[in-house]
């Protein structure tokens, strides 16, 4: 579908529908929602959802790519005022799930529903994906300096991801534990294992673990 030049009213009709088939995707599933379920959804006919979008593959990447977006946007500039080390592995994790609990229908399209897009779509949502992951590698990097070899950074950095992004499967932003006590959690386990781990990398190794 050739892209459009989109007013800003378009634009924000076009999101509202990506955000209406992100909320059916969490509830229904992605492969049990249909267009009309969208059109329903977002309070549009199904040639306004044609306007925008010509499939809902198309929809499901325009959601992730928005998503991922949001995620990358502004990150550099941000963390050119956050201290090297620790604390800017601490901003990552609370803006991370500041973002998520935000978007918690296109955070967990991302996590669940992005292996259903084409392979050229997968790919640069993929990419992206990676590109955000650098910015906490690179402040793990500095936060472990010499004590954990460069190859193991990206599993930990990605560790630490999926400690966050489990939170979306058990955590109600209406119950009693507040998202900046879950993330203090997050943030304490993580930090504090993680120098155990630094500390005693040859330990481990002999033990197997």
């Amino acid at each position: 579908m050739a892209k459009k030049d989109l007013s800003d009213k378009e634009l924000a009709r076009k999101s509202a529908i990506g955000q209406a088939a992100a909320k059916l995707f969490d509830r229904k599933g992605y492969l049990e929602t249909t267009l009309e379920d969208i059109a329903r959804e977002a309070a549009a006919s199904k040639g306004a959802v044609y306007y925008y979008f010509s499939s809902k593959h198309e929809i499901l990447h325009f959601i992730l790519d928005t998503y991922t977006e949001s995620l990358l946007t502004g990150l550099e500039e941000e963390l050119a005022a956050v201290p090297r080390g620790a604390k800017r592995v601490e901003y990552i994790t609370r803006r991370h799930l500041t973002l998520y609990n935000n978007r918690v229908p296109e955070a967990k399209a991302l996590l669940i529903d992005a292996p259903n897009l084409p392979a050229k779509e997968f790919r640069a949502i993929a990419a992206k994906q990676k590109r955000y992951a650098a910015f906490l590698v690179d402040a793990l990097r500095d936060y472990f300096g010499e004590r954990v070899p460069e190859v193991n950074l990206k599993a930990v950095a990605y560790i630490l991801f999926g400690m966050c992004n489990s939170i979306m499967h058990w955590h109600d932003p209406d119950g009693p534990l507040k998202l900046s006590e879950v993330t203090d959690m997050c943030l304490n386990v993580f930090l504090r294992g993680t120098q155990d781990y630094a500390e005693n990398p040859g330990r481990r190794r002999a033990e197997g673990t």
